[in-house]
């Protein structure tokens, strides 16, 4: 894809390796890509850090691309990375992460509700000596309570089922990892997984920077509720074991019921009154075909996760990016 429009002011690339990396993926960010860019300029300005901005475009169906392509020729420190189809914003951070080059990555969204003046305070705390910084959220501006709500349950089912006790109750995918860590993260190869969750379960020194979660600036988040319950899935298939035991303990409490209710119409059929009634039998029936097909779905979800990992297909497939074609010179 060539690009017609001319760069602003072209910079020239960091020299060597930068100090922080920047990942972010976008999907349908075209008008918030170009304000991000500006306020990451300023504030790695000020700060003085060495730089560079990865952005990894979730095969968006707009002009994502094609802004980026520009934020590249206007600043050589922006590198961009098109998939060849939508893999969803974990899988695009993964493949973001694969590509920088600093001595540590941050992870934060293209829609600016992840406030780039932040940042230094993250560095702040690296340089400190943790190798995990996360950005916490203190509040959440415009957004909806039932939103609320079930981020709240998400990071309820996590620390308290999953057993992840590290992730911040108010939830967080906003962090700074170290080279080492990012260097690590590379040696785990699951397909579906919570990358936020893998990064807290990986240990390393953990600490936490407080912020208030900005607005959206423009357009809406693709975040669906379908792609929630994906998220949760993949989550607690990925990190415990517990339904597959919540699905024992309901088959033992299944047979203790029918045992009793067997020894119950056994003694009144001795006595002389069997038990009548063709709708207890069929809601019986009912109830207990039901928690098999439940059990069942459980079970699959596990087994198609273990059929995925086997199967060994890439997370993601690169359609285009900016360094290979500055190399063609297009």
């Amino acid at each position: 894809m060539t690009v017609t429009a001319q760069p602003i002011s072209a910079m020239p690339a960091c020299s060597g390796k930068p100090t922080l990396s920047l990942v972010t993926p976008a999907f349908r960010e075209m008008e918030n890509l170009p304000a991000m860019y500006s306020e990451v300029e300023r504030v790695m300005k000020a700060s003085g850090i060495d730089w560079e901005w990865i952005v990894v475009d979730d095969h968006s169906p707009d002009h994502t691309w094609n802004t980026i392509l520009q934020l590249s020729l206007r600043d050589a420190r922006v590198r961009g990375v098109r998939l060849a189809r939508n893999a969803g914003s974990h899988s695009a951070v993964r493949c973001g992460i694969e590509h920088a080059k600093g001595s540590a990555v941050a992870i934060l969204a293209a829609d600016l509700q992840d406030p780039p003046a932040v940042l230094p305070d993250l560095v702040a705390r690296w340089r400190k000596g943790f190798r995990v910084v996360w950005a916490v959220r203190r509040s959440r501006e415009g957004e909806r309570r039932s939103t609320l709500a079930l981020s709240r349950l998400y990071y309820w089912i996590m620390r308290h089922v999953a057993g992840m006790r590290q992730m911040p109750p108010s939830g967080a995918d906003f962090v700074l990892l170290d080279r080492m860590v990012v260097d690590a993260l590379g040696a785990f190869r699951e397909s579906n997984t919570n990358l936020y969750a893998l990064i807290a379960w990986m240990g390393f020194d953990q600490t936490q920077v407080k912020y208030d979660k900005q607005a959206r600036l423009h357009g809406s988040s693709g975040w669906t509720l379908a792609k929630k319950i994906t998220l949760l899935v993949d989550s607690l298939t990925s990190f415990t074991f517990a339904p597959i035991r919540w699905i024992s303990f309901g088959g033992f409490v299944s047979t203790a019921i029918a045992l009793g209710w067997a020894a119950v119409i056994l003694r009144n059929a001795i006595y002389g009154h069997p038990v009548e009634g063709w709708t207890s039998v069929m809601l019986a029936i009912l109830l207990l075909g039901g928690l098999q097909m439940i059990m069942l779905g459980v079970l699959g979800e596990y087994l198609w996760r273990a059929l995925d990992e086997i199967r060994r297909r890439p997370r993601v497939l690169v359609e285009d990016q900016t360094f290979e074609t500055e190399k063609r010179g297009e």
